[in-house]
């Protein structure tokens, strides 16, 4: 159940960034100093003159409180699994350190979401977030052990999984940076970038600046267009790079009998996801496609997780 809130907590996050609801709330833990939205007009013009610099738009902020309602939700199934791992602690078979690590990192992630809003959604805070949000995904799943296929060692080397978790999580880290400079569309064409194989107009040293001060209002993007277009087209090469290194581990599981279902799965979703963040710039950034490009990169850490704990049992 965790894995399965935590995944949709993820989605409903890209969901709330790519709708730009980011700061629907301008204040944490509530909204507008409130549990609920206020749908109140009096109410409405009441608040607008404590928050004239953020004037209240109801479907943003109800978009992002159901973000925050499903994290606290989420967040207290972290906390019973902390609880049930120290009441089991005598038990040979439960987990002692990860739902420890996991109630933690839930808790940094409470933090990460006050700042997101109280730093006006500073890139490098959104994409710690984000991570965040994908390592609590991550813990869930490897606490859940729910490999495929049949039971037994797989001649598979350990560190070809974990090179591939490794590409995999920066390559996301990479996409993350692409969207919070909202730089998606920096490059519009495919497969080419401003219509050559290696864009001169790229700015990668600025591209690349995790920190740009405070007090800045980060919606909407601060970066000039050749920065924009560095990140963009370094999201790219490093798809390609975990593409290959990924899609080689879904190879070596595929060719071993009894983990040719972990490995299916892989390239699957591998294949997937590379064909839905080639859409998102086709298509022109569609919200639908590019939530799903989200999913993507959730669902293919899954298995990839999946995998390595395949290659890791005795």
């Amino acid at each position: 159940m965790g894995t399965a809130l935590a995944f949709v907590v993820v989605i409903v996050g890209a969901w709330v960034r790519l709708t730009d609801a980011g700061l629907g709330c301008p204040d944490w833990p509530g909204c507008y100093g409130r549990l609920l939205v206020p749908i109140d007009e009096q109410v409405q013009a009441e608040i607008e003159l404590l928050f004239p610099e953020r004037p209240i738009d109801v479907g943003k902020a109800w978009r992002e409180m159901f973000h925050r309602y499903l994290a606290s939700a989420l967040g207290l199934v972290c906390v019973a699994l902390a609880a049930l791992s120290w009441v089991n602690r005598r038990d040979p078979m439960q987990p002692r350190w990860l739902p420890l690590i996991l109630l933690s990192l839930v808790i940094f992630q409470g933090v990460l979401g006050m700042w997101t809003v109280t730093m006006l959604l500073k890139p490098i805070i959104v994409l710690f977030h984000l991570l965040g949000g994908l390592a609590t995904l991550g813990l869930l799943s490897w606490m859940s052990e729910w490999r495929t296929g049949a039971i037994g060692p797989v001649p598979v080397p350990i560190r070809l999984g974990t090179i591939a978790v490794i590409a995999l999580f920066i390559q996301i880290a990479l996409g993350g940076w692409t969207s919070t400079n909202y730089a998606a569309l920096a490059c519009p064409d495919f497969p080419t970038c401003q219509t050559q194989w290696w864009p001169q107009v790229a700015d990668f040293r600025e591209g690349f600046v995790l920190w740009q001060g405070v007090g800045i209002d980060y919606e909407g993007g601060v970066l000039d267009h050749p920065a924009r277009v560095a990140i963009h087209f370094t999201h790219r090469l490093g798809a390609i790079l975990a593409a290959f290194l990924v899609g080689f581990f879904g190879w070596r599981l595929f060719r071993e009998n009894s983990a040719k279902l972990d490995g299916a799965l892989i390239v699957l979703a591998l294949v997937a996801q590379l064909f839905i963040g080639a859409s998102v710039i086709i298509f022109g950034v569609p919200l639908a496609v590019a939530v799903a490009h989200n999913g993507g990169a959730a669902l293919l850490l899954l298995v990839v997780l999946n995998g390595n704990q395949r290659v890791r049992q005795k």
